[in-house]
């Protein structure tokens, strides 16, 4: 059954590019023009002439398939270093413009979930939504109390259809891991277990809901960014309601420049934001794509930031995170040495790797990109070399930084629409030099004193038991240590005493078995004066061997 599910849904996907006329993409890559004759002659591309173009058809296509599609189409929007302005401008419509379900059915979804009439909820709802994305949609409402909130509510059935999704995403990684010579290091089922994580996880809202209160308190004191508050008493597994918030949104540059918005700040804020969930307070909000960030036009010279949808965060082990962080500084500080080390000792690249060879091919990559603006820095291209080298030194993929990368990219596409002159490495610098003080330096032993100084002080009432319970185990130990060397002792002794019995009894028995022989002898008759010296071996090994005997 599961097969034929399969099945039918790649039949779908192949159906969908199709009818969107991406078939005919395919022949136009130069290894497959050839044989394109063959695909004009198929019957339904007979008297066929296609009017759109490939950009919209590419977004039409993505709709269609659904919000694992969409995502890859939101997350190349930003990328257009990497992609031609066409395609941008049309998956960028992706962000938020997805096609809605209709208003009727996500007021049905609240009724059923509150089991009440949605008026007797809400003093106030808006059926035609705010916006609409590839899991949810978003609907304005009031409370009675009169605040104005919005409504996030999960697409019906996309449950299933993520799922069919995923599993025909396994079915390729699994191909791919046992098939292809870079699939052992590349690692793709790891990394599809890692996306299926994250995008079940945005399934719930009510975890949603509690990555954004745990974002709130995280900036609760900053000027930088704002998360708006959560109403809990309204929030269900498959709808949340929060404060409804108003800005530009960050893709809007007509707008912010008609708002004379500090573009510089602006751009710098964004790093600053990022690499403070990343290494202060290891929770960072890992979908930020244009569609995800307004702008506070209240103070233009510092702008604030105002974020939503927190369905998907991420978090590094400490591990992770004091590597990344170490790779950070040594880079920012050119030191590629330290680099290829880091890579060796977390286990990312095999431990048989040359360090030198490593770190010239890092350099390699690396050296051009410093003292130059973001415009002129293309992290798809860096990211494409660095994969080159990777492959050569056998490093693999880490399913765990998925996420951090994802986020990076859209950070970087981020700051090439507000400002392409930002400087990315002086303004993350300081924070990865702080977090590294903050390990290793005055602030480290500092911050681990005040970890430490309650359960200090908490103990302190106890230390005069605790300080005679040590002194009691101690002198404890310390006997038992005098008492089993005492028995050492007495074991070698002994041991010594078994060991002179053995050799006297041994000797005493040689004695006695030279005095029979020499007595038995037919020849010793007739020397008599060898008679008396057989009669004292005798007696000696006797003496002897009685000796050894008693001694045992």
């Amino acid at each position: 059954m599961k097969l034929l599910i399969r099945l039918v849904r790649l039949m779908t996907i192949v159906r969908v590019f199709i009818r969107h006329g991406l078939d005919e993409l395919l022949f136009n890559i130069p290894y497959l023009s050839p044989v394109s004759f063959i695909y004009k002659m198929l019957p339904w591309n007979w008297g066929k002439k296609e009017t759109r173009s490939r950009g919209e058809r590419i977004r039409l296509a993505l709709e269609d398939l659904g919000p694992i599609f969409i995502k890859l189409g939101q997350m190349l929007s930003t990328r257009r270093d990497l992609l031609a302005d066409d395609l941008a401008d049309e998956l960028k419509l992706l962000q938020d413009r997805v096609p809605p379900f209709p208003g009727e059915e996500a007021r049905a979804l609240i009724e059923t979930a509150f089991k009440k009439p949605v008026t007797e909820i809400f003093k106030q709802f808006e059926t035609k939504p705010m916006a609409s994305a590839s899991v949810a949609q978003v609907h304005a409402a009031t409370l009675w109390s009169g605040e104005d909130v919005v409504i996030k509510v999960l697409r019906p059935g996309i449950e299933k259809t993520i799922r069919q999704d995923i599993e025909l995403m396994y079915i390729m990684a699994r191909l791919l891991q046992r098939y292809w010579k870079e699939g052992k290091r590349l690692r793709p089922v790891d990394v599809v277990r890692e996306y299926e994580k994250n995008i079940i996880d945005e399934l719930d809202m009510q975890r949603e809901a509690a990555n954004a209160s745990q974002l709130g308190r995280n900036f609760e004191d900053s000027d930088d960014l704002y998360i708006p508050k959560i109403h809990w008493e309204y929030t269900k597994p498959n709808m949340m309601v929060m404060e409804r918030i108003r800005g530009i949104p960050v893709g809007n540059i007509d707008e912010l420049i008609a708002h004379n918005i500090n573009f510089k700040r602006l751009g710098e804020r964004g790093v600053e934001i990022f690499f403070t969930q990343v290494f202060r307070h290891n929770f960072f909000h890992a979908d930020m794509h244009p569609g995800n960030i307004f702008v506070d036009p209240g103070n233009p010279e510092e702008p604030r930031y105002l974020a939503v949808d927190f369905g998907i965060v991420g978090t590094l082990s400490p591990d992770d995170q004091r590597y990344l962080a170490e790779n950070f500084h040594a880079f920012f500080n050119r030191d590629y040495k330290r680099v290829a080390e880091l890579h060796v000792e977390s286990g990312w690249v095999p431990s048989a790797t040359r360090v030198d060879e490593f770190e010239s091919a890092i350099r390699s990559v690396c050296e051009p990109i410093f003292q130059q603006p973001i415009s002129q820095i293309s992290f798809g291209n860096l990211l494409l070399r660095l994969f080159q080298t990777a492959r050569r030194f056998n490093m693999e993929v880490q399913p765990q930084l998925v996420l951090l990368q994802k986020t990076l990219l859209n950070i970087e596409g981020l700051g090439r629409q507000l400002y392409p002159d930002l400087d990315l490495w002086t303004t993350a610098k300081p924070f990865i030099q702080r977090w590294m003080d903050e390990q290793v330096g005055v602030r480290a032993l500092l911050k681990g004193a005040q970890y430490n100084l309650p359960k200090l002080l908490e103990n302190i009432p106890y230390m005069p038991n605790l300080v005679f319970d040590v002194i009691k185990q101690t002198s404890q130990q310390q006997t038992k240590m005098y008492q089993e060397s005492q028995q050492l002792n007495q074991l070698q002794q002994q041991m010594a005493r078994n060991q002179r019995s053995t050799i006297v009894t041994v000797a005493g028995g040689a004695l006695l078995i030279t005095a029979t022989l020499t007595t038995d002898s037919p020849l010793l008759p007739a020397m008599m004066g060898m008679s008396l010296l057989s009669w004292g071996f005798g007696v000696s090994g006797l003496a002897l061997l009685v000796s050894g005997l008693v001694r045992r």
